[in-house]
């Protein structure tokens, strides 16, 4: 099964701020043995809101708004597209990469990564 997680933005992230090196280091390790192992499909991060847009459509009619957008907490700042037997191994590799995050920024670091299964054709079922 697919799965994506979505890393989500924080404050630093959006300022444009440069990342943590030993955090970059580390991060690169895991990854690399995710790719090595054939769990990770694909990765990457995403630019500041400030450098985006957004396209909406209400009653048929579209707009667009240029970034920054105001609400950080719900920008994704990066993604995996990975492949696990399950959720839960899903669920097991976020907390493995959040917990990369949580021992080199310490523990005044707040993060999320939400992980979802994609949709395949076959799986819509509204149960796990």
């Amino acid at each position: 099964m697919r799965f994506m997680m979505m890393i989500k933005a924080d404050s630093n992230y959006e300022a444009g701020l440069p990342h943590n090196a030993e955090l970059l280091e580390a991060i690169g390790k895991f990854t690399a043995d995710m790719s090595k192992a054939g769990v990770l499909l694909q990765n990457g991060g995403l630019l500041p809101s400030s450098r985006g847009a957004r396209v909406r459509v209400s009653r048929g009619k579209l707009s667009v708004t240029d970034g920054p957008f105001a609400e950080t907490k719900e920008l994704i700042g990066g993604f995996a597209i990975i492949e696990a037997k399950s959720l839960e191994e899903a669920i097991e590799l976020g907390q493995r990469f959040m917990q990369i995050h949580a021992s080199i920024l310490g523990p005044s670091y707040d993060g999320e990564c939400e992980v979802r299964q994609m949709y395949d054709g076959t799986n819509c079922s509204p149960t796990r």
